[in-house]
């Protein structure tokens, strides 16, 4: 983050942002997370994609860091899909929903709204930690023939899944780290 120098606009936009992400999303207290383990800090993704105009902050800025050679967003369920809606209604790019496993009635798929065959797809995650789940979502999209380098998140809780990723030829790009929510906090008195 960019605080106590001189700032453009745009930057002054991202520590606004940052600030209210922190703000609007982070919870104290002991939390168990997913893997067991217990935290006493929590980001509550499902508060910034429930707020209409917070979501769409987040998303305009998503719009800045998606690779030029982006032509589905193919949003992670259950919190990548707002997300990937919305920027799908930015971009103008088609969106499509990947789901953690595929389903066993109906067309029995893993990815919803479309054919993904030969197309530049970039998965889109709310929350990125140990990358699992996205790896799993890699391996189902280029298996339906789609081209897959690239995943884009709202906050990274730096867990090692950009690692992860890297291991499966995939860039990770981020919004924001835990750390910079935090420091946003920190120079705000927000802790």
């Amino acid at each position: 983050m960019c605080f106590g120098r001189r700032m453009t606009s745009d930057q002054r936009f991202r520590e606004s942002l940052a600030r209210d992400l922190y703000n609007a999303a982070v919870r104290k207290g002991p939390f168990r997370l997913r893997s067991g383990e217990f935290t006493t800090e929590y980001f509550d993704k499902y508060l910034i994609e429930a707020d209409p105009k917070l979501l769409l902050r987040v998303c305009q800025n998503l719009r800045k860091i998606l690779p030029s050679k982006a032509e589905i967003l193919a949003g992670m369920e259950l919190g990548g899909l707002p997300i990937a809606t919305v920027l799908s209604q930015i971009t103008g790019l088609p969106a499509r929903f990947v789901r953690k496993h595929a389903k066993e009635y109906g067309t029995g798929k893993l990815s919803e709204g479309g054919s993904v065959r030969g197309r530049h797809v970039v998965i889109i995650e709310d929350v990125l930690t140990s990358g699992g789940a996205v790896i799993q979502a890699v391996k189902a999209l280029r298996g339906a023939g789609a081209i897959v380098h690239n995943v884009v998140c709202v906050l990274e809780h730096e867990c090692g899944g950009e690692a992860t990723l890297n291991e499966f030829g995939m860039e990770l790009r981020r919004l924001f780290s835990m750390q910079e929510l935090k420091e946003s906090a920190a120079e705000n008195d927000l802790f």
